[in-house]
């Protein structure tokens, strides 16, 4: 299995980490124990890990203060990876922010908070803007070419993007030249199989998220699948782990971001890099979807 993928062009391990979980509860406020959020993203680097995955809204403001906290100065290789178009309110709600000026700002935070002149990459994440006020309902092409203009000042080394459809995302590619798609996928939610194609054909990374399936309650989940647990019975792995690597299995382009505020989980997460499914494994988790 290939160890790393482009991201533009930059190159990452193809498992690095996702800090949606270091703030508090409903990613709001601080950490339970900032020292052990501290020493998970230090481990992540310890470990090989090269591509960490955040936003200034998550806290809001806490998972950028705690990477600069942790890592600052960065090792060369470490690529900070962001995203922009979302807000919280003081209820924990996640607003949109789609206008171009509200893109720019949020880009402008996250250098400020992480302590860079340049992200390796920024996603744009789109909402419908529905019962949000006139204001977000801001053309796709303008929020396209604000990106742009942000990659041309040199404050973005990419441009990705989140949350799209397949023709919003071939927008993207025509309009901006995207290096990133992260949209929801796994093994028992593949309905975003077109965009993930479409990112292959391009030579695109896509980074899903619930790779192991929704985090609301009453949907599948990876873990549960009998086929999954039977698969990790039989390698000795972890139903999530089996679920990892099969994400890393099915499409060459595909880059994991697993959050944990645990350094012990964290490890169980990377050595899904190692974790090398047979095709008898394969064919069995693949059977009836």
């Amino acid at each position: 299995m290939v160890a790393t993928f482009p991201l533009g062009d930059l190159s990452v391990h193809r498992v690095g980490y996702g800090a949606m979980q270091l703030p508090g509860p409903g990613v709001m406020g601080p950490p339970r124990d900032r020292d052990a959020a501290i020493a998970v993203l230090r481990r992540a680097v310890e470990l090989g890990v090269d591509h960490i995955d955040t936003a200034q809204f998550y806290g809001p403001d806490v998972s950028n203060e705690l990477i600069h906290a942790a890592l600052h100065p960065y090792p060369d290789d470490l690529v900070l990876v962001s995203k922009v178009g979302a807000f919280r309110d003081e209820a924990g709600a996640w607003l949109p922010g789609q206008r171009p000026d509200q893109l720019r700002s949020g880009v402008e935070d996250n250098l400020r908070s992480l302590g860079v002149e340049q992200l390796g990459a920024v996603n744009l994440r789109l909402h419908d803007g529905g019962g949000h006020g006139e204001d977000q309902q801001v053309a796709l092409e303008d929020q396209l070419a604000e990106m742009v203009a942000l990659r041309e000042e040199g404050k973005i080394a990419g441009v990705g993007i989140s949350t799209a459809t397949p023709a919003q995302v071939q927008q993207a590619i025509d309009q901006a030249g995207v290096v990133c798609v992260q949209n929801a996928f796994s093994l028992v939610d593949q309905s975003d199989a077109d965009v993930l194609d479409l990112c292959v054909e391009h030579g695109i990374a896509y980074v899903p998220y619930f790779p192991l399936g929704s985090a609301f309650p009453g949907t599948p989940k990876v873990v549960d699948d009998p086929a999954v647990q039977a698969v990790a019975a039989r390698t000795g792995a972890t139903p999530a782990q089996v679920g990892l690597a099969w994400l890393l299995a099915h499409r060459p382009n595909v880059l994991l971001i697993p959050g944990t505020s645990s350094t012990a989980h964290l490890e169980e997460n990377l050595a899904v890099a190692d974790l090398q499914l047979t095709e008898e494994d394969l064919a069995e988790l693949e059977r009836g979807r």
